[in-house]
């Protein structure tokens, strides 16, 4: 007997990478060995010496051929045993495996938007629908488009054992975000570009698309994001940690480092309008929307618990958001004896 395993990588597209995905049968008992692809068809290789290696790093159920069918992550080599040029998880497991005395957790807010077409699903032809606002968390025919491959998705994450923590509708029509956390580092980005797989696969089998960008209806809407909650544990016990926390972000040229990482087309989003600080100002306030970075208002509060950066792209990469904010709230922490 044997299982499907669906090999899952992400490629090295410019300026934002694509999944891949391919099958092969394996003996059952066997866990997924290595395997190979043609980098010459995923921008990863020239036309010569094309070969790349695939290394399986995280295995989840796979709830779309059920049984004992497997998806699996993988990092993409050289041939060569070292690290693809686009391989960012290579770039995170040293800054995760440094730092994880502090036990950073992160909880990631995926929003996208499905496409029917050319346009947001639920954008009627040769016009617009009413303006934002309603569709936030609605309900109703009128206001919600696209429920059924939402909810297809959330079961196909649980299915898989992944940790998605909720979905809502977002204030576009055909907008929704899926929440993946807490979770540590390698965990939440390995399990969000999973759940990103299966929101494509799923949406497929509706005839619709799902896209990440950050500004996928121009005019007076809001943009798509992936807000990236970010902890350790002495900013889970503590509100010192959680203020130098958020100082870190705003100091020694960190702002524009950071942004300029956190997904392609960021500046068309962030605006300074419709919940967004402007991309090239760092700011940071508690329950402010329009910061940088926000306080809950009950972390305030209770003076503990976590922080919310509110900067990244729905395209943005988790590993490189991940390595970013752990690199810098760690250090620092670390540096102010907070760690």
């Amino acid at each position: 007997m044997s299982y499907k395993a669906e090999y899952i990588w992400i490629d090295g597209t410019a300026p934002t990478a694509k999944l891949r995905s391919k099958t092969k049968i394996v003996a059952d008992g066997v866990e997924p060995p290595e395997w190979g692809f043609d980098g010459s068809s995923t921008n990863q290789a020239e036309g010569h010496a094309s070969d790349r290696v695939l290394t399986p790093v995280a295995v989840y159920a796979d709830p779309i051929r059920g049984g004992d069918d497997k998806l699996v992550l993988c990092e993409v080599f050289h041939t060569d045993g070292t690290p693809h040029e686009s391989n960012t998880r290579a770039l995170l497991r040293p800054v995760a495996e440094r730092f994880a005395g502090q036990e950073p957790l992160f909880g990631i807010e995926q929003e996208y938007t499905f496409f029917a077409g050319a346009r947001p699903l639920g954008f009627p032809e040769g016009g617009f629908p009413a303006p934002q606002g309603g569709y936030y968390c609605g309900v109703g025919a009128d206001e919600i488009h696209g429920r059924e491959i939402v909810e297809a998705h959330l079961d196909n994450c649980l299915k898989a054992g992944l940790g998605i923590s909720g979905i809502n509708a977002e204030v576009m029509p055909g907008q929704w975000e899926f929440q993946v956390g807490p979770l540590s580092p390698l965990e939440v980005a390995d399990q969000l570009w999973v759940a990103r797989w299966l929101l494509y696969r799923t949406a497929e089998d509706h005839k619709v698309s799902a896209t990440l960008d950050p500004k996928p209806a121009k005019g007076d809407w809001n943009g798509a994001g992936a807000h990236t909650n970010f902890s350790t544990r002495a900013m889970r016990e503590g509100y010192d940690a959680i203020i130098a926390a958020a100082e870190a972000l705003g100091k020694d040229g960190k702002p524009l480092e950071h942004v300029k990482q956190y997904g392609v087309g960021v500046e068309d989003r962030l605006t300074g309008a419709h919940e967004t600080a402007p991309w090239d100002q760092y700011s940071y306030g508690v329950s402010d929307r329009g910061a940088s970075v926000r306080i809950p208002w009950q972390v305030e509060r209770d003076k503990k618990g976590y922080i919310e950066d509110r900067r990244p792209n729905a395209n943005v990469d988790p590993y490189v958001v991940t390595r970013l904010l752990v690199d810098t709230c760690c250090t620092e922490l670390e540096s102010a004896g907070l760690a």
